[in-house]
């Protein structure tokens, strides 16, 4: 073989080890890029994966973010009573309600619940919907360092702004407040904060404006926990509902 040949030979080769490099780096800046946004996200306002979806198809988007002390205090309690009652006590992963949640499954890939509100903002922020262990094994650290980094309060003050509350690209309470009675996240009752915190798991075939059975049942365990709730909520601020 001629060097000539034995050169144009190499010249693919080069080209694939650049382009393994190139996805490699892309790979990596993709992981790594939520861990350099955590800390931005102390004082910017942030947006979901699901938002910028949405916006990137030409989709409504419905958001006005509020806040968590113009919220109020009833509907942050009653979220975080519905949906992570130790919020204040774990560091973004919840081990206790993990292992109890896979001793009640027949195996390990049926296991529900367990989903803390770090990790749903970990999801919401950088990931996707959906059941996978891939999607675990990227959220469970993101959840720690959000936790590490910013405090209790400015999480659920994220998470109460950027989840899904409604069938039709309404994202964060006030929008689902103003969907479902047609008024300010602040102005809701007791019952009502109730009812936005029963649809978070899937606000999409949940209403609380036309509730049915097993979305008043829930509201109705919620709206009892609140009501003395007010230990759960020494991280947020010391909220409680009156």
């Amino acid at each position: 073989m001629t060097a000539a040949t034995q050169r144009g030979s190499a010249r693919p080769h080069r080209g694939l080890s650049r382009l393994a490099w190139a996805l490699l780096v892309i790979a990596v800046l993709f992981v790594l890029l939520p861990y350099l946004l955590v800390p931005i996200y102390r004082f910017a306002t942030p947006v979901s994966t699901l938002m910028l979806a949405r916006w990137v198809t030409g989709r409504n988007v419905v958001r006005s973010y509020v806040p968590i002390e113009r919220l109020g205090p009833i509907l942050p309690l009653s979220v975080l009573v519905a949906e992570d009652d130790r919020f204040c006590a774990h560091h973004g992963i919840d081990w206790q309600e993990i292992h109890a949640a896979i001793e009640e499954a027949d195996d390990i890939s049926e296991a529900r619940g367990g989903s803390t509100i770090t990790q749903q903002t970990a999801k919401n922020l950088f990931l996707w919907p959906g059941r996978s262990f891939v999607r675990k094994a990227l959220e469970f650290p993101l959840a720690l360092w959000i936790d590490l980094v910013l405090p209790k309060r400015r999480i659920m003050e994220i998470y109460l702004n950027i989840a899904e509350w409604g069938p039709n690209g309404e994202f964060g309470a006030e929008a689902g407040a103003q969907l479902a009675f047609g008024k300010r996240a602040a102005n809701v009752d007791r019952h009502e904060a109730a009812l936005l915190a029963a649809i978070l798991p899937n606000p999409v075939r949940r209403s609380a404006r036309r509730p049915g059975p097993g979305v008043r049942r829930l509201a109705g365990i919620y709206e009892a926990r609140a009501r003395g709730g007010s230990a759960f909520a020494c991280c947020i601020g010391g909220a409680t509902a009156p």
